[in-house]
């Protein structure tokens, strides 16, 4: 792991910019160490540079944790072969259209999942050499990565999902071994996630600690203090 760049914000967090081999991420670490770790992941592999992924990373890092984050491949900074961009160019149609996507999105979220495990895990095996950085592990995000990354990767401790109406069916097929605490965040108004769909995933998960918080509004609309209660969740779980 090679860290490239380095930068104090305010409440004495510190952003670091790193490379592990071909894949590029960002760390924060609060100014108290060492920390846990909750590792952030934006839903279907959209860059780690976005401002929404940012900010809650940020305010997790004030709070007290190590946060980090990798661009998969084909996201961000990573190049992106011309197969890949069809297939986010034919999703896209198809979810403004009204139309089935469950083909599209089973080929090209499946594949991305399933190589973008791997690499979580490389990335968790470097970042829990730094000294700033200690177990236990948290998940954050995602929702199809983190299924396959709970049920694969017995650090993860507490796991929050975001989302969840589309899951590829793999990830729908072993949610029963989910068996860590989880937090489900659900907007109730989502027009690119079927609510019943996240119902029955939330339903499926194996652990007997779950719990599931719905708001109204769209995608983009989750309200900020659900970071507040997700802040807390992870104080119950990985202090």
């Amino acid at each position: 792991m090679h860290f490239t760049s380095e930068q104090h914000l305010d409440d004495g967090v510190v952003e670091r910019e790193f490379t592990l081999g071909e894949i590029p991420g960002t760390l924060w670490t609060p100014g108290s160490a060492p920390a846990p770790l909750i590792l952030m992941a934006h839903n279907n592999g959209l860059p780690r540079r976005e401002p929404r992924l940012v900010a809650r990373a940020r305010y997790t890092a004030a709070r007290g944790y190590a946060v980090a984050t990798i661009d998969a491949a084909g996201c961000g900074d990573r190049p992106r072969s011309a197969a890949d961009d069809r297939a986010r160019a034919d999703l896209r149609r198809a979810m403004q259209a009204g139309e089935p996507v469950d083909e599209i999105f089973e080929s090209f979220i499946g594949p991305l999942v399933e190589k973008a495990v791997p690499e979580w895990r490389t990335t968790l095996d470097a970042l829990l050499t730094l000294p700033e950085v200690d177990g236990p592990v948290g998940y954050s995000g995602w929702t199809a990565l983190g299924i396959h990354l709970a049920v694969t990767e017995p650090r993860i401790a507490a796991a929050g999902f975001f989302a969840g109406g589309y899951v590829p069916r793999a990830q729908r097929e072993e949610a029963w071994q989910v068996t860590v605490p989880l937090l489900f965040l659900l907007q109730w108004d989502d027009e690119g996630n079927p609510r019943q769909r996240a119902l029955d995933l939330f339903d499926a998960f194996g652990t007997k600690e779950k719990t599931l918080h719905a708001n109204l509004g769209g995608h983009t609309g989750t309200p900020w203090f659900e970071l507040e209660d997700g802040g807390r969740f992870y104080d119950r779980h990985l202090r």
